[in-house]
């Protein structure tokens, strides 16, 4: 297993005082980063700081809970979006038809803080706008969570609008999928290990997410997060201290008919000789475009007459049914 030593690092304030020259030269670094990996990591970002402190100490406040105290605001039904999920009920491989025991992980998922007005879709409105059922502890969780929310959605819009320079579209290009997103937000906990995993069985199973983004914050220090380098092996992606660690999803790589890789990755466990004493904390917050949204091939990713890999899809529906394959 390699660790990538040389990890990338896009600089996002400095993208968006550049020339257009200037953003077109950046634009293909990230072309290049994304035909490759599709994980790099961006500083500069301009999310306050104290936003993410309290959304990070708040989220670390319920898992310190007890048992019984999270579980008053679990899912109240299998497939049921957001809300608490307790250990061992997701197998993050499954969406990759492979069968492992569950991963050794917790969350707390939350979806879109508002509901667009005309949102008539009965599928919408029972998936993806589902409430969230909030814990009543600690106290200012909510606040600090939907802070963080509305940062990361911003964040997500102007990452986008580097992938359109990176693709030679109009910065702008996908602001008409992405004016109701329907991203979620996940806060995970990978407990201590006091009994031994089963065979197979890791923090989180080797998956591609499936969206258009995912912005990952890690923990200070941590490690454990691998993911498939182009030459096939497992590499560690380093934490980089004051950034957020990006990856392309399947919705994106499908837009780009496969131009953007949306790469194998996994959490693994702590090493056997470290008695699993390594707990681990991250936020993920993964960035889906409007529910309506027709995602078809984009003409700049394909060659003169090439045909296009994929038909088109509606966004909500597709991510439903990548929901659905993980859960027990």
């Amino acid at each position: 297993m390699n660790s990538m030593q040389t990890f990338p690092v896009f600089d996002l304030g400095q993208f968006e005082t550049a020339s257009a020259a200037r953003k077109k030269a950046l634009g293909r670094e990230v072309d290049h980063i994304c035909r490759s990996t599709g994980f790099l990591a961006v500083k500069n970002h301009g999310v306050p700081q104290a936003v993410i402190d309290a959304a990070w100490s708040k989220a670390k406040a319920f898992f310190d809970l007890p048992p019984a105290e999270k579980q008053r605001s679990k899912a109240p039904y299998k497939g049921y979006p957001y809300g608490y999920l307790g250990p061992e009920l997701e197998a993050l491989a499954k969406s990759h038809n492979v069968d492992t025991p569950p991963d050794l992980k917790e969350s707390f998922n939350g979806g879109p803080l508002r509901v667009p007005p005309g949102i008539k879709d009965p599928e919408a409105l029972a998936f993806c706008y589902a409430e969230t059922i909030w814990p009543a502890e600690p106290e200012g969780f909510v606040e600090a969570w939907k802070a963080y929310y509305a940062a990361l959605e911003d964040l997500a819009l102007r990452i986008m609008r580097v992938f359109a320079t990176a693709l030679d579209l109009p910065e702008t290009y996908f602001d008409a999928f992405l004016d109701a997103p329907i991203s979620a937000l996940r806060a995970l906990n990978y407990p201590e290990q006091h009994v031994a995993p089963k065979p197979g069985q890791i923090r989180a199973g080797a998956h591609t997410d499936y969206g258009s983004l995912t912005i990952l914050l890690p923990q200070p220090g941590s490690r454990g997060l691998q993911i498939v380098t182009p030459s096939g092996e497992w590499a560690e992606v380093p934490p980089i201290p004051g950034a957020f660690v990006i990856n392309i999803g399947d919705l994106m790589a499908r837009w780009t008919n496969d131009r953007w890789v949306s790469t194998v990755h996994r959490v693994v466990n702590p090493p056997a000789e470290e008695g699993g004493k390594d707990r681990r904390q991250s936020m993920a917050f993964f960035h889906q475009p409007n529910w309506d949204a027709e995602i078809t091939v984009l003409g700049a990713c394909l060659r003169e007459g090439e045909t296009p890999k994929y038909e088109p899809v509606r966004s909500g529906p597709y991510l439903m049914g990548k929901f659905k394959a993980t859960t027990k």
